[in-house]
């Protein structure tokens, strides 16, 4: 016994140990001494990478599992060197401050300050070293380590940005398996346009992962197969914050996703004796960055793999021949805007364009979203922000589509083409009951019922520019400030589906510099309404209800 007992202080004088989870001012943390999160999850030391290096870090490792696995590392730039020892404790501006024995002004590592008279430094159970007040009514967090990840992200973490304050989080690789400083490549949101994951080497952009869907990033269509084994995941995107994070269910499952030395994102789970198992990694596929170039669609099962979407060509066929796509393709034929003859063609189970130009308005419909972008000249596609409940927001694309591809599942994008890509009228006579008329019937903007009672204030009195025999006309302003003129028919009019279709038709077809252009109807519920543009000084009031047109649906002005 007395022999044991002198093993025991032996170890403990070489190897000194804190029983607490806490550091404090005048309880620093030196070399040889480690800190324990409450329930034994995590600890936080010193370490060396491996037997080869001598240099010492301060970082975080799982307690309980028997391979050492560092999720975080403090001075990964400047280590502490082989002939000196380390203290981790804080200064008089209340920030961690990691120094040397040997010279204690020499400041290796530190936190930002907090301006704290008797602050702590704790090693909470799920992975963060936070610094707070020492009184424990105190629960402000002044600095964490979940604000500056290194390669790991746990569960709890954010990954992006507050964008109150400037700080952007991300994960950057270790240089090498014996290295932990920042290597080459990193793991981001970006939050130009539609905000993104993306994996870059550098600056370089290398991957990308897609715009969220409100399950799961549009690339990883996988992500929502996972939410059956226990984990969740979140993009918060508000004016203060825009992050991904996620979380696990069954707490007793230990998970990491990490970014490696090759640009990898992977995601292990713990397996007890079989040690980590890798559980998913991405990019699995070629796929996944932007190698098909502007307007060229990737197809994984497909040889080869870049094509060139419907009504584009390949800009260099001769670079096309020799199996590289990066040049990208351009239009056979070139848009229509001005007579808006232009269609859309619908791709099932897109990975979507990079959105990092694109526009997002998440309050808009994909009737209203299809509007907009054929009203617009530079717009080339669009989409739904978001695919649950059936879909809503509106994504519009400008100019070319960079990073398009095909997945075995995901949502639909639409393609604007000039009209003579489809080979068929712009619209088709189905014989279809009038409550049954679908978008594909006419091939023009649909307006959701919604937006029109917006723009005209639930088709106020003010509003009413006049009535004709078909029904009202009423003036109405979409949210963009766009003016526009509603006509509704009336639910006694003798005018029929067949009629209006053709009515529609014939004013689609007709093209004049001095025609009042049809901007697209609303056909939902029992409402059939066709929306102008507005033309001010009574213009379009004279000739809607002159007796000459009275009955008709184009004027000149």
């Amino acid at each position: 016994m007395t022999a044991i007992f002198l093993s025991f202080l032996l170890i403990n004088l070489i190897h000194p140990s804190f029983s607490s989870d806490t550091l404090s001012p005048n309880k620093p943390l030196s070399d040889g001494q480690t800190l324990v999160s409450a329930g034994g999850t995590f600890a936080l030391g010193f370490f060396s990478p491996t037997n080869i290096s001598k240099n010492r870090y301060v970082g975080i490792w799982y307690n309980n599992i028997p391979v050492q696995t560092f999720v975080w590392v403090a001075n990964r730039r400047h280590p502490v060197p082989e002939a000196s020892t380390g203290v981790l404790t804080f200064d008089t501006n209340g920030s961690l401050v990691l120094t040397t024995m040997q010279n204690s002004t020499s400041i290796l590592w530190s936190s930002s300050p907090t301006n704290m008279k008797t602050p702590v430094a704790q090693l909470l159970d799920n992975g963060n070293f936070v610094v707070r007040h020492s009184d424990e009514a105190t629960k402000h967090v002044a600095w964490q380590s979940f604000d500056h990840p290194t390669d790991t992200l746990l569960p709890g973490m954010k990954l992006g940005w507050d964008l109150t304050t400037g700080l952007n989080r991300n994960l950057t690789s270790w240089k090498s398996t014996e290295d932990p400083s920042p290597g080459d490549y990193s793991v981001s949101i970006d939050i130009r346009g539609d905000p993104q994951l993306v994996v870059s080497f550098g600056s370089v952009r290398k991957w990308r992962y897609g715009p969220w869907t409100g399950l799961g990033f549009n690339s990883i269509p996988e992500m929502v197969s996972y939410t059956r084994t226990g984990f969740s995941f979140d993009l918060v995107n508000n004016n203060k914050e825009i992050y991904y994070s996620y979380e696990i269910s069954n707490r007793s499952i230990i998970t990491r996703m990490v970014v490696n030395q090759t640009g990898k994102a992977e995601r292990y789970v713990w397996m007890g004796q079989h040690g980590w198992s890798l559980f998913w990694y991405t990019p699995r596929t070629q796929c996944t960055g932007l190698s098909c170039g502007p307007n060229g669609v990737c197809a994984l099962y497909r040889w080869p793999k870049c094509r060139c979407l419907q009504g584009f060509e390949p800009k260099s066929p001769g670079e096309w021949g020799l199996i590289d796509g990066s040049g990208g393709c351009v239009r056979k034929q070139p848009l229509d805007c001005q007579n808006r003859t232009d269609r859309f063609l619908k791709i099932a189970a897109a990975q979507l364009p990079d959105t990092w130009s694109s526009f997002v308005d998440r309050r808009m419909g994909l009737d209203e979203c299809r509007a907009r972008c054929l009203m617009n000249c530079s717009c080339t596609a669009y989409a739904n922000a978001d695919v649950r409940g059936g879909g809503s927001g509106c994504i519009l694309w400008f100019s070319d589509l960079a990073g398009l591809g095909l997945l075995e599942s995901g949502q639909d994008l639409y393609v604007r083409l000039a009209a003579s890509e489809f080979g068929h009228a712009l619209i088709t006579h189905h014989h279809k009951h009038e409550n049954e008329m679908r978008e594909e019937d006419i091939e023009l903007p649909l307006f959701d019922l919604s937006l029109i009672h917006e723009a005209t204030n639930n088709f106020a009195a003010e509003n009413k520019l006049g009535q004709g025999g078909f029904g009202p006309v009423y003036m109405g302003k979409l949210r963009d400030g766009v003016e526009i003129a509603v006509k509704r028919l009336s639910k006694t009019s003798k005018q029929g589906i067949d009629e209006f279709k053709n009515e529609v038709m014939l004013i689609t077809k007709l093209q004049h510099r001095n025609l009042v252009k049809l901007l697209g109807c609303c056909i939902q519920v029992d409402e059939r309404m066709l929306i102008y543009e507005y033309m001010p000084n009574k213009s379009l009031d004279a000739f809607l209800f002159g007796q000459f047109l009275s009955s008709c649906s184009w004027f000149f002005v």
